[in-house]
């Protein structure tokens, strides 16, 4: 071991070899250099104007800009600021070296190390670079805020630069880009446009967008011409919004605001069901504005859009990672400065801050909702069909979500109306304790809704595949509570007095008539005399069964057998089946009991093809008898 040779030094790496691969693989789409090249002359801009509040610099007027200039005829980008700008020095230090970042040096020296909030965008000095994407020849003119002499430097995609001083050049920067052969495309102005709208629209600094061709060309014609105007008009305005909606106050924004932004960021003309604010501070940092979309229709798409910003700047859309997977239907954006503006999916899957950006989401939408049902009732109720799909979604994928909404979990009731569970057992204590009615079907099942509503029992509407899954949730969370399908089963209450006379005769024709031996028949005395006869189904069969088709549809290709155990009661408080239990051998007594058999069959479900057309034939026959 004392023999063993150790040589150290630095890995080194040519500039000629580095920069093939910056122009290819240094962002995976090329759109972004655009997004870099502005982003450095905000940063520019940003900080002078902190070096003006903090008094180290006096007689710096606040009218900073950015302008984008695209020249057909020069094969150029320009990106200009009017910023803090670099000498020489600087220069060599931030532009000459790959990596070396001017926003972090300048970070640790005004701002203190690490602080997140202070607005600089770029941290790894990789950015300027990405120019060389789409440009053979990139231009730096810069001229530093100290009164230095202008500088101005030209590099080739090779990495070979030149430097010299100028004469004139105003405080700032400008970037020239040449646009190399193959990428013409970027001098298009829909194209930059685009690009700006989507990665620039809420930089903190007003971006202005100029066509030098177009302008050279109106400069040509004669003054006072509409188009002239109309070109002007459009060049004053900035492509920004320098002061987005999430960097205010909630208490300073309108209804009016939020609907506008909603609209403007996400073109839908539908206003959302209602919007949730976010400021966080600490431990988090970050800030944002979700939305729950208004939902047409239960099959209508249920993919969300969450726009992620780094201090203003878009970096990606339908970041899945940072919201729940049952919470995906949100719009809305979210500014988190303390993630790395070049973020990944893989580094948001494997981020502590991510997990705990996420639970903050949950627990800001689960407080909406219950802030909602506390203070805005009305309102509450007249949402709660659009939102509650998302919800109970929610509450099956997330135990810790549905422990805090459970109580602002409304369920509409047969009547149109809205109680919380905790209101609908309270009111079921004398009559059907700790059950639940509900109807999946509230227009084959109107006889059942009836006769409960006749003895003031509530009847709760679950029409949607995913209500019977929510149930058993509040099922599991509530012990001894049940949920019952109007149909399955009778309820005490529905039960009259008297005498219930029971036949065998009786049993064996109605199991005759409706084709299936195995039908369980049985007798009761109900208090409403005008139904002959009603069919019930187990609720833990029919269950299964659904469960089961369910699976089936899932694409396991098997069909399912009809596995639930179905009842026929016979009322015998009804004139005509106790005239049945008198006669059940005649040919006119099997003509009655199969149409009463059909008639049970009509209320409980929606017949099959081949059923009705057996109804129709029966009720014909009997017609025909008149």
């Amino acid at each position: 071991m004392a023999n063993e040779k150790i040589e150290k030094g630095g890995i080194s790496v040519e500039t000629a070899q580095i920069f093939p691969i910056i122009k290819k693989w240094l962002y995976s789409d090329k759109d972004i250099f655009l997004r870099e090249i502005v982003s450095n002359a905000c940063d520019a801009c940003t900080k002078l104007r902190r070096l003006s509040s903090l008094g180290q610099v006096e007689g710096i007027e606040d009218d900073f800009k950015i302008k984008v200039a695209v020249s057909k005829e020069e094969n150029t980008i320009t990106v200009t600021d009017n910023g803090i700008g670099m000498t020489e020095d600087e220069l060599k230090r931030y532009i000459c070296q790959i990596a070396l970042s001017g926003a972090l040096e300048f970070i640790e020296k005004y701002e203190g190390e690490g602080d997140a909030s202070s607005g600089i965008i770029g941290h790894f000095g990789l950015g300027f670079y990405s120019a060389f994407m789409v440009s053979g020849t990139v231009d730096v003119i810069t001229r530093s805020y100290t009164g230095a002499p202008a500088i101005k430097w030209v590099c080739t995609e090779g990495g070979e630069y030149e430097m010299s001083e100028i004469e004139e050049a105003e405080r700032g920067t400008s970037v020239v880009m040449h646009i190399t052969e193959g990428e013409e495309e970027y001098l298009e102005k829909d194209k930059l446009m685009a690009i700006l709208k989507k990665y620039c629209s809420f930089m903190p600094v007003e971006i202005y967008f100029e066509d030098s061709d177009a302008s050279a060309d109106a400069d040509e014609k004669a003054d006072g011409a509409e188009a002239d105007k109309e070109a002007d008009k459009e060049a004053d305005k900035p492509v920004n919004d320098v002061n987005p909606l999430w960097q205010k106050n909630a208490s300073e924004c309108s209804p009016e605001e939020y609907k506008e932004f909603y609209g403007k960021v996400f073109s839908d003309f539908k206003e959302p069901l209602f919007h949730i604010h976010i400021n966080a501070d600490y431990p988090l940092n970050f800030k944002g504005i979700l939305y729950f979309p208004r939902i047409t229709h239960e099959y209508e798409s249920l993919e969300g859009e969450v726009k992620l910003y780094y201090n203003q700047v878009f970096v990606a859309d339908n970041i899945k990672e940072v919201i729940p997977e049952y919470l995906t239907m949100l719009k809305g954006v979210l500014d988190c400065p303390e993630l790395p503006l070049n973020v990944s999916r893989s580094y948001l899957q494997n981020n502590s801050y991510v997990s705990k950006l996420s639970a903050h989401i949950v627990k800001k939408v689960a407080d909406k909702i219950n802030g909602l049902y506390n203070t805005e009732r009305e309102e509450y109720e007249r949402i709660w069909d659009d939102l509650k799909t998302f919800v109970e979604y929610g509450c099956l994928r997330d135990r810790k979500f549905y422990d805090r909404v459970k109580n602002a979990i409304l369920f509409k009731l047969s009547d149109g109306s809205y109680l919380t569970i905790n209101d609908y057992l309270e009111s079921a204590k004398e009559k059907h304790e700790n059950t639940v009615y509900y109807s999946t079907d509230a227009v084959s099942q109107a006889q059942y809704i009836s006769m409960l509503s006749s003895q003031d029992i509530k009847v709760v509407v679950l029409d949607k595949i995913i209500d019977t899954q929510f149930i058993q949730v509040i099922e599991t969370d509530r012990a001894g509570v049940k949920f019952k399908r109007v149909d399955s089963g009778l309820a005490d209450a529905l039960k009259g007095e008297g005498e219930t006379i029971e036949s065998e005769e009786l049993k064996e024709l109605f199991k005759k008539v409706s084709g299936n031996d195995k039908l369980t028949v049985t007798f009761e005395t109900l208090k409403n005399d005008k139904v002959p006869a009603i069919l019930t189904v187990s609720e833990e069969s029919r269950r299964m069964e659904d469960m089961m088709r369910l699976y089936a549809m899932s694409g396991n290709g098997m069909d399912m057998p009809n596995m639930t155990e179905t009842s026929l009661v016979l009322n015998t408080s009804n004139g005509i089946i106790r005239r049945l239990t008198e006669d059940t051998a005649s040919a006119k007594s099997e003509k009655i009991a199969r149409q009463i058999y059909s008639l049970a069959l009509i209320s409980q479900r929606r017949l099959s093809a081949s059923e009705l057309e057996e109804f129709l034939s029966h009720s014909y026959d009997m017609l025909s008898d008149f």
